[in-house]
């Protein structure tokens, strides 16, 4: 089936919604683009509102986890796009409209503190709602499983680089590494992509907007910090880095949510974390490309490489790591590495 006729077919649901919600179904109009199967669009509304329409194709894509995810995060306090109507068999979702105003096109020196402090606020709502066996849990499995799009995705088909037995022993080493501290993390709510492009500046409201929730999990409690700090589409000084995780780790503490109870012990496993999520990224902003045509993530892939580069250089436990990501991008190895 067509994008014309699931768009058809759309117009055609929203047609039937009651009139008193005024929906202009002739109106419909991209919204957003997404990295998945899935598309947004406005339509107007009475009163000079309007309204966002999800089209979700089955078998591509499920309405449902979403619509679950919208009612678990606003119970937690968060501004979540209210399911006003579902046809979920068919894919098609009828939202409440947050606006336009995202923390990517808002963001400067004079409204980063005051809209990151809001964010992290939210995030820490968010955490506290926390219990298993609501979300999926991010397990071994599944970290795992996102690792590997580092080296099939990035590594083989990117940069064409064919890996022999003792590289293949480097990435294995690796992930080994990392799955063993992000799996004796502490386990809370994890949004799974809450970064500037899916926060909202709400008019009037220090609570953030948030959007694109459908994959949230069970995971580690550093996950979406870093999603937020060490944004692929927006890069902050280190020490500014450092300030808002210190802000996050005490607001955290005063909540009561497990953190470390000393700071550098956080903020390793925030970075080791990090590194876990940046080569998955990397990973996925390829795929992206080849697989499914969305060239313009390519353009995002140099900031991703460098947080994978910065964290790869500081922790001795991934000079292996290091200096075949060196090989792979035909540099030369650096001599400095530290231990901490």
């Amino acid at each position: 089936m067509t994008k014309d006729q699931r768009l058809e077919e759309l117009q055609g649901w929203l047609r039937t919604m009651p009139a008193e919600y005024g929906l202009r179904p002739e109106s419909l109009r991209p919204a957003s683009d997404d990295a998945s199967f899935r598309r947004y669009f406005r339509v107007d509304a009475a009163d000079a509102a309007t309204m966002i329409a999800m089209d979700a194709p089955p078998p591509m894509e499920d309405c449902r986890p979403f619509v679950h995810a919208a009612q678990v995060l606003a119970e937690a306090g968060l501004s979540v796009p209210t399911v006003i109507a579902a046809e979920l068999e068919r894919g098609f979702l009828l939202l409440r409209d947050l606006g336009t105003r995202t923390y990517l096109e808002e963001l400067g020196s004079a409204s980063a503190p005051r809209l990151y402090n809001d964010a992290l606020a939210a995030l820490v709502r968010l955490q506290r709602a926390s219990r298993s066996g609501v979300f999926p849990d991010y397990d071994r499995v599944l970290l795992e499983r996102e690792l590997m799009l580092f080296p099939q995705w990035y590594v083989a088909r990117h940069r064409g680089v064919e890996l022999g037995a003792a590289d293949q022993k480097v990435i294995a080493d690796t992930f080994e590494t990392l799955l063993a501290n992000l799996l004796a993390q502490p386990m809370t709510y994890v949004h799974r992509d809450y970064h500037s492009r899916n926060l909202m500046v709400l008019p009037g409201s220090d609570n953030p907007g948030v959007l694109d929730f459908q994959d949230a999990v069970f995971g580690p409690i550093t996950y979406d910090l870093v999603s937020l700090l060490r944004d692929a589409y927006v890069v902050w000084p280190e020490e500014q880095v450092i300030d808002w995780a210190v802000r996050y780790w005490e607001m955290a503490r005063r909540a009561e949510l497990p953190v470390q109870e000393d700071f550098g012990a956080f903020y390793r496993d925030f970075e080791w974390m990090g590194l876990q999520r940046h080569l998955k990224v990397l990973g996925i902003f390829a795929r992206l490309n080849y697989r499914d045509g969305k060239s313009r993530y390519l353009a995002d892939l140099p900031v991703v490489l460098e947080y994978v580069e910065r964290t790869a250089r500081r922790y001795s436990a991934f000079g292996p790591l290091m200096r075949l990501i060196e090989r792979v991008e035909g540099r030369a190895q650096p001599a400095v590495g530290y231990t901490f």
